[in-house]
Protein backbone atom coordinates (compact mmCIF):
# COMPACT_ATOMS: atom_id res chain seq x y z
CA UNK A 1 0.00 0.00 0.00
CA UNK A 2 1.39 3.21 -1.28
CA UNK A 3 0.85 6.15 1.36
CA UNK A 4 2.11 10.23 0.94
CA UNK A 5 4.83 9.25 3.69
CA UNK A 6 6.32 6.44 1.72
CA UNK A 7 6.46 8.33 -1.47
CA UNK A 8 8.16 11.48 -0.03
CA UNK A 9 10.65 9.48 1.33
CA UNK A 10 10.96 7.91 -1.44
CA UNK A 11 11.51 11.59 -3.55
CA UNK A 12 13.87 12.44 -0.76
CA UNK A 13 16.01 9.77 -1.32
CA UNK A 14 16.25 10.18 -5.09
CA UNK A 15 17.00 13.88 -4.48
CA UNK A 16 19.91 12.69 -2.36
CA UNK A 17 21.22 10.02 -3.97
CA UNK A 18 21.92 12.17 -7.25
CA UNK A 19 22.92 15.17 -4.71
CA UNK A 20 25.47 12.76 -2.97
CA UNK A 21 27.60 12.11 -6.56
CA UNK A 22 27.61 15.45 -7.51
CA UNK A 23 29.24 16.59 -4.19
CA UNK A 24 31.32 13.69 -4.50
CA UNK A 25 29.42 12.21 -1.29
CA UNK A 26 29.97 8.91 -1.78
CA UNK A 27 29.40 7.67 1.74
CA UNK A 28 26.06 9.46 1.40
CA UNK A 29 25.39 7.98 -1.73
CA UNK A 30 26.25 4.38 -0.17
CA UNK A 31 23.85 5.14 2.96
CA UNK A 32 21.09 4.99 0.70
CA UNK A 33 22.03 2.18 -1.71
CA UNK A 34 21.17 -2.05 -0.91
CA UNK A 35 24.25 -3.90 -0.93
CA UNK A 36 23.11 -5.66 -3.81
CA UNK A 37 22.58 -2.68 -5.96
CA UNK A 38 23.05 -3.38 -9.46
CA UNK A 39 23.25 -0.04 -11.25
CA UNK A 40 23.15 -0.16 -14.83
CA UNK A 41 24.33 2.78 -16.83
CA UNK A 42 23.06 4.33 -20.37
CA UNK A 43 25.99 2.12 -21.95
CA UNK A 44 24.65 -1.29 -20.98
CA UNK A 45 27.40 -1.32 -18.54
CA UNK A 46 26.50 -2.96 -15.11
CA UNK A 47 27.93 -2.45 -11.49
CA UNK A 48 27.58 -3.36 -8.54
CA UNK A 49 27.39 -1.08 -5.28
CA UNK A 50 31.06 -1.80 -4.73
CA UNK A 51 32.61 -1.11 -8.78
CA UNK A 52 30.46 2.00 -9.08
CA UNK A 53 32.02 3.77 -5.63
CA UNK A 54 35.01 2.10 -6.78
CA UNK A 55 34.46 4.40 -10.44
CA UNK A 56 33.40 7.09 -8.65
CA UNK A 57 36.13 7.43 -5.82
CA UNK A 58 38.96 6.76 -8.67
CA UNK A 59 37.75 9.83 -10.69
CA UNK A 60 35.88 7.55 -13.88
CA UNK A 61 32.48 9.11 -13.11
CA UNK A 62 32.56 12.77 -12.26
CA UNK A 63 28.96 14.00 -11.97
CA UNK A 64 29.06 17.83 -12.65
CA UNK A 65 25.20 18.20 -12.34
CA UNK A 66 22.48 16.34 -12.58
CA UNK A 67 18.45 17.38 -13.41
CA UNK A 68 15.92 14.27 -12.38
CA UNK A 69 12.66 15.29 -12.49
CA UNK A 70 10.56 12.40 -11.45
CA UNK A 71 7.42 11.43 -13.65
CA UNK A 72 5.53 8.92 -11.35
CA UNK A 73 5.90 6.33 -8.35
CA UNK A 74 4.40 3.04 -7.86
CA UNK A 75 4.89 1.31 -4.44
CA UNK A 76 3.53 -2.28 -3.97
CA UNK A 77 4.27 -3.42 -0.71
CA UNK A 78 7.82 -3.15 0.31
CA UNK A 79 8.96 -2.46 -3.67
CA UNK A 80 8.45 1.21 -5.31
CA UNK A 81 9.36 2.08 -8.97
CA UNK A 82 10.53 5.03 -9.57
CA UNK A 83 10.00 6.59 -13.61
CA UNK A 84 11.71 9.38 -14.31
CA UNK A 85 14.26 11.46 -15.92
CA UNK A 86 18.52 11.89 -15.60
CA UNK A 87 19.46 14.61 -17.61
CA UNK A 88 23.32 14.97 -16.34
CA UNK A 89 26.47 16.88 -17.50
CA UNK A 90 28.97 14.45 -16.66
CA UNK A 91 32.57 13.25 -17.25
CA UNK A 92 33.02 8.99 -17.94
CA UNK A 93 36.06 7.70 -18.46
CA UNK A 94 37.65 11.26 -19.20
CA UNK A 95 35.16 12.42 -21.70
CA UNK A 96 32.65 15.09 -20.69
CA UNK A 97 29.47 14.21 -22.02
CA UNK A 98 25.80 15.19 -21.62
CA UNK A 99 22.98 12.60 -20.88
CA UNK A 100 19.26 12.98 -21.61
CA UNK A 101 18.03 9.54 -20.14
CA UNK A 102 14.90 8.19 -18.64
CA UNK A 103 15.31 6.31 -15.63
CA UNK A 104 13.77 3.31 -13.91
CA UNK A 105 14.80 3.23 -10.13
CA UNK A 106 13.47 0.40 -7.64
CA UNK A 107 13.97 0.70 -3.87
CA UNK A 108 12.79 -1.56 -1.58
CA UNK A 109 12.28 -1.37 1.88
CA UNK A 110 14.62 -1.80 4.55
CA UNK A 111 12.94 -1.65 8.26
CA UNK A 112 11.90 2.01 8.40
CA UNK A 113 13.55 3.17 5.22
CA UNK A 114 14.03 2.41 1.63
CA UNK A 115 17.45 1.38 0.12
CA UNK A 116 17.80 1.81 -4.22
CA UNK A 117 18.04 -1.88 -5.26
CA UNK A 118 18.31 -1.55 -9.06
CA UNK A 119 18.49 1.56 -11.40
CA UNK A 120 18.79 1.93 -15.22
CA UNK A 121 19.10 5.24 -17.50
CA UNK A 122 18.31 4.60 -21.09
CA UNK A 123 18.75 7.25 -23.63
CA UNK A 124 15.46 9.12 -25.26
CA UNK A 125 15.31 8.73 -28.42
Amino acid sequence: MSTDKDEAMILELERQRFDAVVDQDFELFASTAHPALMYTHSNGVTDTLESYLEKCRNGFYVYHRIDHPVTKIVIEGDTAVVLGEMNADLTAGGTRKQLANTSLAVWVRDGESWKLLAYQPTPRA
